[in-house]
């Protein structure tokens, strides 16, 4: 197969052959994340993924690959310039359990001339042009898809390929000038445990940046601050032929709940920019007891609190409908706006900015309806914004991702190295 390089002026030549096959390489690895398994890491395919790259990393030359017994990864790219300050990469293993991430059958389409794209192993799945504003920015490029039966896994594999990719060059080119780069591979993000077992003192970094964003040229700034509530909804049971003035049916009880939910507003199909919400997506149970997860999220702590506090407040009026029954409203708090955090190491972002500069590109700051790895380390005390990878549509068997977007992450990822060394005067 012919070797591919894109070369942009001022830019680092990169071998996207190469990159495409690691990516289709690690898509086809299941790893999806599964909320109901508290083992760690809480899927196998996590760990055989972690072990295929400790493996490509020692033979990029990489000698303290490892992975730990939670399934995470991490390395060092030496540094050429001894004096600079050691910065980190981080992209996750796993992938979203919303869509099976089990045979995944890529789709490489090369030469995207426009239009839809109909998913040829479930042709009533079509990415279409009209839904889908960037593919106006795709003619000519290539598009990877999944075949409509599953999600592509560009969340966060093209992330993995993106540093994996930086690293073969990085080694290959030891005139790079760069510090120490630590690796870190996490499990379980799209479950919330991905920092969980994450030992800030050996990442060892002045800062981080995960690579898990859309499109190109975006760094994410800010992201939603998130809880989950766990609510459980206990009615009476019994035998159905005895039930007249005994029964109180958790399902109903449950159904009552829900329908009192906002549905034009503080929902997610009604609301966009910095409106939160609240997003009912799990239930299970019977006539005895009803279990139901919401997502809470706003960008301010306080509103956060508030839509707990709604729901509360209408457990305590479902409550007094069905006077038999109980509900109780848990709150787990899972990450938390990265704006503050990164306003203390302003440096983060403004490397992150003139990397994209050096190479006449222009960052694009952003807020996004969603977290990432990098909202909890951030939290932690490691400032972590998150970079672009050209993920689109995650999370879906819609979902697609470029091949020229990844090309240009792992661009401007050897140029926040460089930033690094040089400083904004450089």
């Amino acid at each position: 197969m012919p070797v591919t390089r894109i070369v942009m002026e001022g830019s680092p030549v990169v071998n996207s052959q190469r990159l495409l096959e690691r990516f289709l390489r690690y898509v086809k690895i299941d790893t999806t994340a599964n909320d109901a398994s508290t083992a760690a890491p809480s899927s196998p395919g996590q760990l055989e993924l972690g072990r295929l790259l400790v493996e490509e990393l020692q033979a990029l030359g990489i000698r303290d690959a490892c992975q730990d017994p939670y399934g995470v990864v991490l390395a060092t790219v030496p540094a050429t310039v001894a004096a600079a300050e050691t910065i980190a990469f981080c992209a996750h293993l796993d992938t979203s359990p919303e869509t099976s991430g089990s045979g995944v059958k890529p789709q490489v389409i090369r030469d995207y001339a426009g239009g839809d794209l109909v998913l040829p192993g479930d042709r009533s799945r079509v990415i279409r042009h009209g839904e889908c504003p960037e593919l106006e920015q795709m003619l000519g490029r290539t598009i990877i898809t999944s075949d409509g039966t599953t999600l592509l896994g560009a969340d966060d594999k093209a992330g993995l390929a993106v540093i994996m990719e930086t690293v073969a060059w990085l080694m290959e080119h030891p005139e790079s000038r760069r510090g120490a780069i630590r690796l870190c591979f996490t499990c379980d993000e799209e479950i919330g445990r991905g920092v969980d077992h994450l030992d800030l003192d050996r990442v060892g970094a002045a800062v981080c940046y995960t690579l898990d964003g859309p499109g190109a040229d975006t760094i994410d700034v800010e992201t939603f601050s998130a809880d989950l509530a766990l609510v459980t909804i206990r009615g009476v049971n019994i035998h159905p032929s005895i039930a007249r003035g005994r029964m109180t049916n958790a399902v109903r009880v449950a159904a009552h709940f829900i329908q009192a939910l906002p549905r034009d507003a503080l929902a997610p199909e009604a609301t966009a920019g910095r409106e939160g919400f609240l997003h009912p997506y799990e239930l299970h149970g019977g006539v005895a007891e009803i279990q139901l997860k919401i997502l809470l999220r706003d960008f301010q702590d306080a509103l956060l609190a508030e839509h707990a506090d709604r729901l509360r407040q209408l457990a305590a009026a479902t409550m007094a409908g069905f006077p038999a029954a109980t509900i109780d409203v848990a709150i787990r708090p899972q990450y938390r706006n990265m704006a503050a955090g990164l306003a203390r190491e302003p440096r983060a972002v403004s490397y992150a900015q003139h990397a994209l500069a050096r190479l006449g590109r222009q960052a694009q700051l952003a807020s996004i309806r969603g977290g990432t790895d990098g909202s909890r380390l951030t939290a932690l005390g490691l400032p972590t914004p998150n970079l672009s990878t050209g993920e689109h549509t995650p999370h879906s068997p819609l979902e697609w991702t470029c091949l020229e977007e990844m090309v240009q992450a792992c661009q401007g990822l050897v140029s926040l190295a460089e930033v690094w060394v040089d400083g904004l005067t450089g």
